[in-house]
């Protein structure tokens, strides 16, 4: 089977739409020598839509910011997407070209076609109470570590991660199938040991998967002590982003706890007050863990993030876009 062939059976695979093989691109013609010696250039109909395949030539490999640059100017000689087909990538290769932006098959592994947007994105193939009701509280704590590795890895094993945050091995397979689903990853195996890589870059895939995220705050309490029974204590909410921030700390110091320990905390003798009073302390019960990252007196800045969206205090609002800026790959 030619490259081509490859391509097309695996783009009908996962977009489920007609893809017709058009033969060589008339227009490679009219490109410059050396971009004729470079690359074999073919073409496709995408549900109707065409597009330019580009297979380099010969068992050499080009650089990839020499391969970049080289379809950039072929991407001037024609109105339609230059798609560069590889049969084989190896994973920082993948990311390079990501962060270029530059659209790739590897016929069987992996696609990213970011010129489309939504003319095919809308083809592919999710479940819709993914979209509609957004991530569980467990897939959205996994992605959140995943996203705050250092440094990052867009290929990682949703089993091995779920279990340093107490997760069974059926909840980490249904967080990785919430991923799959929402198109921000795709599985692949290791022997037997199954693995998600990420589909975008960790910037985009935040961006991407931010309105399928919610807060992470169940309810707020007010609790007079909280005592020994969450040892040491996650900082969160305003407390938390003055921290990290030019924000005064609020008067009442803000924590957060999982709404499961929040159950031994009651049973330890932990009581919530009816309402605020002196030495009072803000108790979020959140959906998931608060100590996604260790050693760390805060909640993790992603989800603290999440928490404070929707806050319309000014002051609050610049507060976040300076943890913002403490990511330098989080987008203010």
């Amino acid at each position: 089977m030619t490259l081509e062939n490859a391509v097309r059976q695996y783009l009908e695979e996962i977009l489920g739409l007609p893809v017709r093989q058009g033969g060589t691109w008339s227009g490679a013609r009219t490109l410059p020598y050396y971009l004729q010696q470079a690359f074999h250039f073919s073409e496709l109909e995408i549900n109707g839509k065409p597009v330019v395949l580009a297979r380099g030539k010969g068992d050499d490999r080009h650089p990839l910011g020499d391969t970049r640059k080289w379809l950039d100017i072929v991407q001037t000689y024609t109105e339609q997407p230059v798609i560069y087909v590889i049969d084989t990538l190896a994973s920082h290769e993948r990311r390079r070209l990501i962060e270029y932006k530059m659209p790739f098959v590897v016929p069987g592994n992996q696609l990213y076609l970011p010129d489309f947007g939504l003319d095919l994105r809308e083809y592919f193939r999710r479940p819709a109470p993914v979209v509609e009701t957004g991530l569980s509280p467990s897939t959205q704590a996994l992605l959140i570590t995943a996203l705050l590795q250092h440094p990052w890895d867009g290929e990682w094993q949703p089993a091995a991660m779920g279990r340093a945050l107490g997760y069974t091995t059926m909840t980490s397979s249904r967080a990785a199938k919430e991923l799959t689903a929402a198109g921000l990853s795709t599985p692949f195996s290791v022997e037997r040991t199954r693995w998600l890589r990420m589909t975008f870059t960790r910037q985009e895939t935040w961006e991407r998967a931010g309105p399928l995220m919610r807060t992470p705050v169940r309810r707020k309490v007010w609790v007079l002590d909280h005592g020994s029974a969450i040892d040491p204590p996650r900082l969160a909410g305003l407390t938390a982003l003055a921290r990290h921030s030019m924000l005064a700390e609020p008067m009442r110091p803000v924590y957060a706890v999982a709404a499961t320990a929040w159950k031994a905390m009651v049973g330890a003798g932990v009581r919530e007050l009816p309402e605020p009073m002196d030495g009072a302390h803000e108790w979020q019960l959140w959906n998931y863990s608060p100590a996604l990252v260790p050693q760390q007196d805060t909640v993790d800045p992603l989800s603290l993030i999440l928490s404070l969206q929707d806050d319309e205090d000014d002051r609050v609002l610049i507060a976040l876009d300076q943890l913002r800026k403490q990511l330098p790959w989080l987008k203010v």
